[in-house]
């Protein structure tokens, strides 16, 4: 059945293809073929346009419903920008000051002139763009101006950035030393002081290192760009800084137009040099300070440069035809210019040899020197403390001391005892008090130094020691009780050879010939005993001494004393305001009670505080005295809390154990808390007499400077500052601490007589004067003429020659050396004085470290202003690249692998 039907198609199939050919013909079949495809074709073309138009019309209907709006293109743009632009309307207010508007207005307009319309002006005509730039400028400084307002700009003035300078000024100090330690051969390298400088830094630091910035340009116009854009992200609005384009201009207009010249003229040496001569301009060049210079230099640049200078002024005068009495006067400048210029070659020749010479170890292998008497030692401060230097170092500082303290008790009790005698011809009657006092004062030198109980026991004869005990039991005390004890341990010290003799054989006494600057010129010689030699030094004076403050108060051990801190207040005295606290006081002996109020300052309280830590050592690793605040001490909240910290003061003070572990406490104590008015003049006998066991003061290798110096330190901001930078320019603190206590001292007393006890409200008025609005305003004009001497950009200033530089470093070094006051000199030397000086102007001789300096007062100011914005983390993550933090986290790994590997 299925073949059958098989045949049939077959069959008819073959007939319809026979018809088919017989019909049309035989090409037929490839017509037939042609019109499929045709066919399929066409209908291929309009299946396609029909899926295209569909296609367009759903994107569009998707564009507007999902997606945002695109860009409309070039020809959109250039239609846009044919059309009139709209009028922007720009507030010219900035600070709120007219005086400070103006000159700001023109500087943004100079900036926008020069660094901008310059090159717009090629591509477009359109002012919208260049007027959107100004309103954004415009915005940043309003908030800049809103954000100063703010801003409590004292500490910043006050505190801060003298810390930095000061560590600045350490980390040179202590770069210097390194380099020293290394050896000659690293001497006068200026790239080797800087790689020191910075690695000292870090050590310092710890958490940043600024030598990328400092010494690479591509990485310090990086920073100045990140630190751009995020002041930025914090003035403008959210829409101004979205704008890329204009970002981006604002930033190279402020890192690179503005900060960045700003920032390499203030680094460079040459500039400050020129500004130290402006400064210093009104006084004359001393010859004596110029050749000392020129001694001194250790740069052969700076010496050839006064050489080259001298030989033509020595071919000018040569070339004068001159008569009569001018040609005496040119026959004298001619000599002069000859011993220069021979000072200069005898100097270059020296350092080009490499055989530098100290002078201190030449004069101390020369011969002879000068012999400054011990009396005379005695009474000048800065021969006296490396006297004391070098009796610690033999164990005689029992008797320097007991010397002292006598000396100073006699002044003391001469004055005493004159009071005593003017109040009874006017009838007053006081004489067992004072007599009482005086007796304390004098057994208290007797139980120090001469008793048996003394440690180090000052060693002389018994008999006079004895005869001196009896003096003391049945006598009234006199000034001249100690005299023949204290003639015999003068002899002691002038006499034994383990004293003065060996002394003036001692480096340390060369050292003090260097600092009385008598090494080169000795102003006297004589016998070794001292005897018949006069002394050109300047004498200070005895030691003055107060005993006020040792009450008659009875010793008994069955005396209870409690007291505590009852109330607060804030009084105002003359204009000046303070906070008092009351202190209820309530004693207890065996057959009475006394209960009583007594009123006292915080500056009491530090006083009284310095003055037992002084006396008694042990207690200063005890008692902590709540720590100062310079602003805003009245507040109610500070009050309450410096009343609960004084309290816990008073409670550990009076504690029983106390007392017995420091029986000659009591008197402090009762003085301190009896009902009477406290002077701040009863410390001076705790001042003044210095301990057997010097203090040390924490001075770290690698710590910053910070805002307390310590704590004897008075609550006013100038001594504080002075204090501060005598530390670090004269390095006190590496030397006797009783010469740093002296010039303490001499600080107080200069200050208080200078402005007696307003002197933190004037510089406080001075800082208010500093940002007001005159001086800003004044700040700008100034910024403005520089970068736009009469309105228009400032040329690139060409580097001056090198000779022309050196010269000018001679010249300042001279000029500074010259305004030192001789009354400086003769408290800390000579020598230090001219080290001192030196050492800060070699400070600023290096590019890379001026910067430093420059941006760590950047940081700091803009940590001021923004306080809550973390600028410390961002500078932290923008100097961490740094090489040398690098380095010093690899040493710190390697350091502690071996502790870890242990665990």
């Amino acid at each position: 059945m299925l073949a059958e039907t098989s045949l049939s198609i077959w069959g008819w199939g073959s007939l319809g293809v026979v018809l088919f050919l017989v019909t049309f013909g035989p090409f037929a079949i490839f017509y037939f073929a042609f019109y499929i495809l045709c066919f399929v074709g066409g209908g291929f073309v309009v299946t396609l346009l029909f899926g295209k138009i569909n296609s367009e019309k759903y994107l569009e209907q998707c564009e507007h419903s999902f997606l945002p709006c695109t860009s409309v293109g070039i020809p959109k743009c250039i239609e846009e920008m044919k059309r009139e632009a709209r009028p922007i309307k720009i507030d010219r207010r900035l600070t709120g000051a007219n005086i400070i508007d103006e000159p700001l207005q023109q500087v943004i307009q100079f900036s926008l002139r020069d660094y901008v319309q310059y090159w717009y002006y090629t591509l477009s005509d359109d002012e919208s763009f260049l007027l959107e730039i100004r309103q954004a400028l415009q915005y940043a400084l309003v908030q800049f101006s809103a954000r100063s307002k703010e801003t409590d700009w004292q500490p910043y003035f006050t505190t801060r950035l003298v810390d930095d300078f000061g560590t600045h000024l350490r980390v040179f100090r202590k770069a210097q030393q390194r380099i020293a330690e290394k050896g000659d051969q690293m001497k006068g390298q200026a790239e080797e002081l800087v790689d020191t400088f910075f690695e000292v830094e870090v050590e310092m630091e710890k958490e940043v290192c600024r030598d990328l910035v400092c010494t690479s340009p591509k990485d310090e116009e990086g920073f100045l760009r990140d630190l751009c854009e995020v002041l930025l992200y914090i003035l403008l609005p959210p829409g101004d800084f979205q704008n890329k384009i204009m970002r981006y201009f604002v930033r190279e207009i402020l890192s690179r137009g503005i900060l960045l010249p700003l920032i390499n003229q203030l680094s460079d040496p040459d500039y400050i040099n020129q500004y130290v001569i402006w400064m210093i301009r009104d006084s004359n060049c001393n010859y004596e300070a110029f050749m000392n210079i020129i001694k001194l230099s250790d740069n052969i640049g700076e010496l050839e440069a006064v050489k080259d200078k001298a030989s033509e002024e020595l071919q000018y005068l040569r070339s004068l035809d001159t008569a009569g009495d001018d040609i005496n006067t040119i026959k004298n400048q001619i000599n002069s210019l000859l011993y220069v210029i021979k000072v200069c070659d005898s100097r270059i020749q020296r350092l080009q040899s490499g055989k530098e010479i100290d002078t201190v170890k030449l004069a101390a292998n020369f011969g002879k020197l000068c012999t400054v008497p011990l009396d005379h030692i005695l009474v000048d401060n800065v021969a006296l403390q490396f006297f004391m230097d070098y009796m610690q170092q033999t164990g005689g500082q029992a008797h320097l001391f007991f010397w002292m303290t006598v000396e100073g008790y006699r002044v003391t009790a001469q004055q005493q005892l004159e009071v005593l005698r003017s109040r009874q011809k006017d009838g007053k009657h006081q004489t067992n008090q004072t007599k009482g006092l005086l007796r304390a004062a004098a057994f208290g030198v007797y139980e120090q130094y001469l008793s048996e109980k003394a440690s180090p026991r000052v060693n002389i004869d018994d008999n006079l020691v004895a005869k001196l005990a009896e003096t003391l039991n049945h006598e009234d005390p006199t000034p001249e009780m100690f005299d023949d004890i204290q003639r015999k341990v003068y002899e002691l010290m002038l006499r034994d050879e383990r004293f003065y003799p060996s002394f003036k054989q001692n480096a340390l006494y060369v050292r003090m010939l260097a600092e009385l600057d008598m090494l080169k010129d000795p102003s006297f010689r004589g016998s070794d005993d001292g005897e018949g030699e006069s002394f050109n030094g300047s004498p200070t004076g005895s030691i003055n001494l107060s005993l006020d403050d040792l009450s008659n108060v009875p010793s008994d051990e069955t005396v209870q004393l409690h007291a505590y801190i009852s109330d607060t207040g804030v009084c105002n005295d003359h204009g000046k305001t303070y906070a008092l606290y009351a202190i209820t006081v309530h004693r207890r002996n065996p057959n009475s009670e006394e209960t009583w109020k007594t009123y006292r300052r915080y500056s009491d309280f530090h006083d009284f505080h310095m003055r037992i830590t002084e006396q008694f050592e042990n207690l200063a690793n005890i008692l902590k005295l709540p720590g100062k605040k310079t602003f805003n001490n009245m507040d109610r909240e500070f009050l309450e809390k410096r009343k609960k910290d004084l309290n816990a003061y008073l409670q550990l003070l009076l504690n029983p154990e106390m007392m017995k572990a420091s029986p000659a406490l009591a008197h402090y104590v009762y003085d301190f808390l009896e009902n009477k008015a406290y002077s701040k003049g009863k410390g001076d006998f705790a001042r003044k007499v210095p301990p057997l066991i010097q203090k040390t003061y924490s001075d770290p290798d690698h710590c910053r400077v910070a805002a307390p110096i310590d704590d004897n330190v008075d609550d006013n901001i100038p001594l504080r500052v002075m204090l501060l930078l005598m530390d670090e320019v004269f390095d006190l603190k590496e030397r006797n601490q009783w010469l740093r206590r002296n010039i303490k001292n001499l600080l107080q007393q200069l200050i208080r007589a200078t402005y007696g006890d307003t002197i933190n409200r004037k510089i406080v008025d001075h800082v208010d004067w500093m940002t007001s609005p005159e001086q800003v305003a004044d700040a700008v004009k100034r910024f403005r003429d520089a970068f736009w001497p009469n309105g228009i950009l400032a040329e690139t200033v060409p580097q001056r020659d090198k000779a022309i530089r050196m010269r000018t470093r001679v010249a300042g070094k001279t000029k500074l050396l010259e305004v030192m006051p001789d009354e400086l000199k003769h408290i800390i030397g000579a020598e230090t004085t001219r080290k001192g000086i030196l050492r800060v102007f070699e400070m600023f001789q290096h590019t890379q470290l001026n910067k430093r300096m420059v941006y760590v007062f950047l940081e700091r100011f803009l940590e001021t202003l923004f306080p809550q914005n973390k600028f410390h983390e961002l500078f932290n993550k923008l100097h961490s690249r740094s090489k040398q933090m690098q380095r010093y986290k690899q040493r710190l790994l390697s350091t502690q692998a071996p502790s870890l590997q242990k665990r």
